[in-house]
């Protein structure tokens, strides 16, 4: 899992970076920006996690979730602001990156599913990771 950590990692900044090239495109270039950095602060995170993987005293069961609400928060975070950018969504949760944006009811009700369940799933594995760390 630390392997593909790091590899997940390094393509969530590659897609930082590509989203960074695209802002000037999007319907919502502030929010552009806002998915440009949640790449690339995510990604390294990622790498973090992979670098301190083998660190953690967890069972494989609890190894397991961390790795996948870790993957999940961190690629839904640059997912959710990545499709509010093109779509001009996420003013609920996202209101100053968002500006005057407005998008259908659908697309703001996927923009926001993403955005309220990522941060738990992040902040879940985070946790995780320091019981593991602790242990």
């Amino acid at each position: 899992m630390d392997q593909h950590l790091l590899e997940l990692g390094i393509l969530l900044v590659i897609l930082g970076l590509v989203t960074g090239l695209l802002v000037p495109r999007f319907t919502n270039p502030r929010m552009g920006v806002a998915s440009h950095l949640q790449g690339m602060t995510n990604g390294p995170l990622l790498m973090v996690l992979g670098l301190t993987w083998p660190r953690l005293h967890l069972s494989h069961g609890w190894l397991v979730v961390t790795f996948w609400l870790a993957v999940y928060g961190a690629y839904a975070n640059w997912l959710a602001t990545q499709v509010a950018a093109v779509w001009g969504a996420g003013h609920r949760f996202a209101p100053g990156a968002s500006g005057d944006h407005r998008s259908t009811p659908g697309r703001e009700r996927v923009v926001d599913v993403l955005l309220a369940t990522l941060a738990p799933a992040i902040l879940a594995a985070c946790v995780l990771v320091l019981i593991g760390l602790l242990r």
